[in-house]
């Protein structure tokens, strides 16, 4: 089922709806959607690179306006639609024990989550459940979509189709490397 949907969201990439289905993709993936919008848009940056930053553009205010939407499952419709969600991804369990320290370190959650591979619609979901204030919410994405959605255009729009394949193998490697040595580094500052 994940591979047809998969194959089905890249497809969308040649349609001449493509930025609309990129705003549409990005949406709903930082709320319930598992395919990220990053296979929508690297074939529509590689196709028109001159666009590579309008698209990203799209793709983050769309983004964050879905992490928003799921901010609201997780403050509003938790029962109903945030749990479900949660235990889609096995992550049900680990809410009720991080819940408790969530809000301290929330905007950091917010910000790894937006940035690396883990789910960031399980942090959109979790940062509304917990009451993570809405304007740290709102600016950690923006910070975290923003670098993920412009780091990509930037590479693809200056190396092209081959740096490709890097984006699709290891991007999420290296922004997870980039998060880990960021808080190693407010960790030493903060405890030397």
């Amino acid at each position: 089922m994940i591979r047809r949907l998969y194959d089905w969201t890249l497809s969308l990439a040649q349609s001449r709806h493509a930025l609309w289905a990129l705003a549409v993709v990005a949406f709903v993936e930082s709320s319930v959607f598992p395919i990220p919008p990053d296979i929508l848009m690297i074939p529509m940056i590689i196709a028109a690179p001159r666009r590579a930053f309008m698209i990203a553009t799209v793709c983050l205010l769309a983004s964050v306006a879905g992490g928003m939407l799921g901010y609201f499952i997780g403050s509003g419709l938790f029962e109903t639609v945030g749990r479900p969600v949660l235990e889609f991804y096995g992550k049900a369990e680990a809410a009720e024990n991080f819940s408790q320290r969530f809000n301290e370190w929330g905007a950091w959650a917010v910000l790894i989550a937006g940035v690396t591979p883990f789910p960031y619609k399980v942090i959109t979901i979790m940062s509304g459940w917990t009451g993570l204030s809405l304007p740290v919410f709102i600016v950690a994405s923006f910070v975290a979509r923003g670098l993920r959605f412009f780091v990509v255009a930037a590479l693809l729009w200056k190396f092209g189709a081959p740096i490709r394949d890097f984006i699709e193998e290891r991007l999420g490697l290296m922004f997870t490397l980039f998060i880990a040595i960021l808080f190693g580094g407010f960790l030493a500052v903060k405890y030397l």
